[in-house]
């Protein structure tokens, strides 16, 4: 079955993750991330190591160690997380970044440009607080 959105990998482990480590009360490591996310620790310590750098969490080293948020819960945004990972969320007009189209009238009438916008739109109205007592 064909999905029409979906997220990366990289992106659903840096959003699920950092939720994770915002929830703990103790700093959490890459393979408890992996664990809960199902997912290969080594690209979960790719992953946070580019949040480490964009400066969303500190990383703390040694057998003990982990990550902890930088910043307050309320002041990360998904979109902050998302942008990170992924880079800038570009809306256009045509999915196929056609300046002229071939057609009277689009074949998909800008609901990609929808679709963006209303998934940009999400991404910046939440952030990892809305999730701490989910």
């Amino acid at each position: 079955m064909a999905k029409i959105v979906t997220l990366t990998e990289a992106a659903s482990i840096a959003l699920h993750g950092m939720i994770i480590v915002a929830k703990s009360e103790t700093m959490v490591n890459v393979v408890q991330i992996a664990e809960v996310t199902g997912s290969s620790k080594h690209h979960v310590a790719k992953i946070f190591q580019r949040l480490v750098k964009d400066n969303f969490l500190n990383s703390h080293r040694g057998p003990t160690g982990g990550f902890t948020l930088k910043k307050r819960p309320e002041e990360i945004t998904l979109l902050d997380l998302y942008e990170s990972i992924e880079g800038k969320i570009e809306v256009k007009n045509c999915p196929h970044d056609k300046a002229v189209c071939p057609f009277d009238l689009c074949i998909m009438e800008n609901v990609t440009k929808k679709m963006t916008n209303d998934f940009r739109e999400h991404l910046v109205n939440h952030t990892l607080a809305d999730y701490l007592n989910k």
